[in-house]
């Protein structure tokens, strides 16, 4: 397994725009583009914390971005505002029962935005709902803060955190073990984008449809391969890093006790992280502590969930610079 790596970023000298006007998935990006974000998150990064703001500084100076919330949200929310106001842009927030169709169809509220802002990051359940917003005002840019099928800011932030644990990501194992969600499935989209390869340890059932699994396939560079695994040990057996998500997602309250039942196998607990040797944890948070993985792992020395955390900012901040800023 390679070994972690401290990596050296310079602060690039001109930023290239991403080709795209959406960013509604991962796959919308090349992997030539998602590496390109990953390199500006890191170069944006180390300026914050040398206290130092000249890079993309001014990218968003004097457009607004409205943030359209249907789920709660902590993380998303916090650093998609620091992120638009750091790049000298400013941000509103619409109130919930306005946003997304509540009061008036999803396109009318897209063609009144796109008047008035030049972003709208979206939370929200359907995918489709997303997809009628960007189809209804193509002269805004469109974020996905998180859909049911997929969540691909979350999956820009684990990357950027994992290249920089090792430096070099090609050929890094991933095992994701549990539900085979919109988490897990952004981030194989983008592992397999950049030449790691992805295990997903699931019960049967719970594992990505067949539509997901081959369009995960064509995605995969440089020898990358996708597994589906029903052994969570065997899963993570030599992999670099283990992932896991909640068991049960805003929305599915319902099947709440049944999943416990399926996915207790599946915890990430000691004996599951020894296994996996010398492998890093991660979780998207929030987390049922108890379930899904115990303290002694999430707060354990192999644990990196705050930098994913933190990251998710920096990989944000990233995003919206090349996708909607100027030239810097």
């Amino acid at each position: 397994m390679p070994s972690r790596a401290t990596r050296t970023v310079r602060t690039p000298a001109a930023s290239r725009s991403l080709r795209t006007q959406h960013f509604v998935s991962l796959l919308d990006l090349s992997p030539a583009e998602l590496a390109d974000v990953l390199t500006a998150g890191l170069a944006l990064k180390k300026e914050r914390a040398r206290g130092v703001r000249s890079y993309g500084a001014t990218a968003l100076a004097g457009q607004h971005v409205a943030l359209l919330f249907e789920k709660p949200s902590l993380r998303t929310r916090c650093t998609f505002e620091i992120a638009v106001r750091e790049l000298g842009g400013d941000v509103i927030a619409p109130p919930q029962d306005v946003a997304m169709g509540e009061r008036e169809p999803i396109a009318d509220v897209a063609r009144n935005l796109e008047r008035w802002v030049s972003g709208v990051v979206i939370r929200t359940f359907a995918q489709d709902r997303l997809v009628e917003f960007a189809t209804a005002a193509p002269r805004l840019h469109v974020v996905n803060a998180l859909t049911d099928e997929e969540h691909p800011c979350q999956a820009l932030a684990d990357l950027l955190t994992l290249r920089e644990q090792f430096g070099e990501v090609q050929g890094l194992t991933v095992a994701f073990v549990g539900d085979g969600n919109n988490v897990a499935a952004s981030l194989a989209q983008g592992a397999l984008m950049l030449g790691m390869h992805v295990r997903l340890a699931t019960p049967v059932g719970y594992e990505f449809s067949d539509e997901i699994a081959a369009q995960l396939r064509v995605v995969a560079r440089q020898g990358a391969t996708l597994e589906v695994m029903r052994d969570p040990k065997a899963a993570v057996t030599g992999a670099s890093a283990v992932y896991t998500d909640a068991w049960t997602s805003m929305g599915q309250e319902a099947e709440a006790q049944q999943r416990r039942k399926v996915f207790a196998p599946f915890q990430v607990n000691e004996a599951l992280m020894q296994a996996a040797g010398e492998a890093v944890f991660m979780h998207c948070l929030p987390a049922h502590r108890g379930e899904e993985a115990t303290d002694e792992v999430m707060d354990g020395p192999s644990s990196i969930i705050f930098d994913q955390a933190e990251n998710r900012l920096h990989a944000q901040k990233a995003l919206l610079m090349l996708l909607m800023g100027r030239s810097q």
